[in-house]
Formats: structure tokens, sequence, C-alpha cells
């Protein structure tokens, strides 16, 4: 079997560490720079003819700086014989372009999944895409894991009582009746209108969550404007304390001012993106999350059956 290489972008050097030792393995080095000019340079410093490489690069700030130098790193292990390339993007980028909303606008996540296919990856790994059917823009095989199974843990060893798990708009359904069915609590729905980009409408919360200690789940925070508005909504309808679970910390602008300032009790998000700090935030790593599936990935071994997996042992670990 090939050997197994990871490689860190710029974009989250600290989760790529992580991931790799857990995987009991150095990160590859390379070299990444800009030149004056803003062009950026890279070269894979070892040599990685037909091993296994998996490129860790998420999608933050400096976004495009970050995919340009993703489609660079996974140009130079094409051109250097790699066995096989695997892009790791914890928050994929342009996710939330994944249709034409509007007339003329383009189709952005369709773009990137061009442009790295062009690049020449094989494979991509990801954690809960804003929409699933962009796995369906790629004629490679698309890995998308979900951090659920680490926000079961964290919110059972918190005994909280009276929970109800919230999904903030329809879109976000799916994720949190998976949640509520494993928690074995009751399910609410917001029903949420976007005027404009960053502005939320809400017109309705469909079920009862007076006296509710609520659960709002969805896949990102950006600026807020979506949670902050559910919040105040749930709390007219008399809830009890609010917590979120967050896959992707973007938290754009204003937006951590904007969640200390909130009715929300507590944040919990997971380091897809490197974290904010802030009193009402906790972060919880995907490292563990994203090493087993590399691993099942270099063996060749399912990595749809981690999610049951990791949810059992969460059950039996509570239980016990």
């Amino acid at each position: 079997m090939f050997d197994l290489k990871i490689i860190s972008g710029n974009s989250h050097k600290s989760l790529t560490e992580s991931i790799a030792k857990y995987l009991n393995i150095p990160v590859t080095q390379i070299v990444s720079k800009q030149f004056k000019n803003g062009e950026i340079y890279v070269k894979i410093l070892e040599s990685i003819r037909g091993d296994d490489v998996f490129v860790v690069q998420t999608c933050c700030n400096p976004v495009n700086d970050n995919l340009m130098e993703l489609l660079l790193l996974i140009d130079a292990l094409k051109r250097a014989s790699a066995g096989r390339i695997t892009a790791v993007i914890p928050n994929y980028f342009y996710a939330r372009q994944d249709r034409k909303a509007e007339a003329r606008e383009p189709i952005s996540a369709k773009l990137i999944a061009d442009l790295l296919t062009a690049a020449g990856v094989n494979r991509i790994l990801t954690i809960d895409l804003h929409a699933s059917q962009v796995q369906g823009f790629f004629n490679v095989p698309v890995d998308e894991l979900t951090a659920v199974s680490l926000f079961v843990e964290d919110i059972l060893a918190r005994k909280i009582p009276d929970l109800m798990v919230v999904a903030p708009d329809l879109g976000g359904v799916k994720r949190a009746r998976i949640l509520s069915n494993i928690l074995e609590v009751p399910l609410a729905i917001i029903d949420k209108k976007r005027s404009r980009h960053h502005e939320t409408e809400i017109h309705h919360v469909i079920g009862d969550v007076k006296g509710k200690n609520c659960i709002l789940i969805d896949d990102m925070i950006d600026t807020g404007s979506t949670i902050i508005p559910a919040c105040i909504a749930l709390k007219e309808h008399r809830c009890k304390d609010i917590y979120t679970c967050i896959t992707h910390p973007v938290f754009s602008g204003n937006a951590i001012d904007n969640i200390e300032k909130s009715l929300v009790k507590e944040v919990i998000c997971t380091d897809t993106i490197p974290p904010k700090k802030s009193e009402k935030i906790k972060v919880i790593s995907v490292a563990f999350l994203l090493g087993r599936a590399i691993q099942n990935i270099h063996n060749n071994e399912s990595t749809s059956t981690l999610f049951d997996k990791m949810v059992q042992q969460t059950l039996k670990k509570i239980n016990h």
C-alpha cells in the first residue's frame, strides 16, 4: 500500500497538525509564499511519488488566496506523480452559492468543483456542506462527514432537561431531525424569509417551545442574521435557555459582538475554521473525525459508517 501523506495549506495549520498527530505521521513539508505582486508560489519539499496524499485547506479569510493555494498544491502534487490526491476541505469554498437564486448569477460552488477537478484532485473530503447536492457537481468521489455526532456527545454530557431541537429554517430540517432523533427529543422549525443578503424575517415558529431548553443547529454562523432573530422569536414563544450548535464558525463582521449581545446562552461550534474567542463560544475539534475518515479512505474502508459508530460510542460512554 502506498504511504499516507498529509499536507497543510496556510488556512488552518493547527487543525492539520492535530489530524497528523492522531494519524501518528508528520506533516509533509512544503514551501508556500506570496510574491510582491500577490501571486502565490508553492513547492513540495519531499518525494510523494505514488503516495496517498491528503491536502488540508479550509474556506476562511483570505478566501481567494486559500483557494488559489489549494489549486496550486493539487497541481504540484499531480505533476510530482502522487498516487492519489484528496482535498480535505472542512468548510467548502463558495458553498452557499449552489444555485441561481436570481437571473444572471453564477453557480459558484459548481465552478469551484470544476477548478478542483481540472487541477487534478481525485477525491474530496468535507464536513456539513451547506447543500448536499454540491456533491453532484463533482465527477470524483465526495465524502461528506457531519459534526452532529460531536454535538451529541457535548449535549448529552450537559444533561440539560426539557430539551427541544430547533431548525432555524426549512433547509436545516434534515440536520435538526437527525439530532432530535438521536437525542429522542421533539423538533421545532422556524419559518423564515431572507429579504436580502444578511437580512432575515421570521414568520412563524412551528412547534411548542414554551418551557423548553432549545438547541438551534445549523451549518454555519456568518453574520448571525439567521440565529439572532431566531433566538428572539423563540424567547417570544417563552422558551428557556437557547444553545446553538454550529459546524462552521465563519463569524464575519460584527458577528461576535452580535452573539455576545444576543439571547443565546452558548454557541457550540467546531474548528473547521480557525475559531474566534468569546465567553459564549465553546469549540469542539473535528481533528479526530477527519483523522478517522482519512484513515478509512487510505485503507479503502467505508466513511459512511463513521457517523453511526461515533454516535453509538457516545451513547455507550454516557450510559456508563
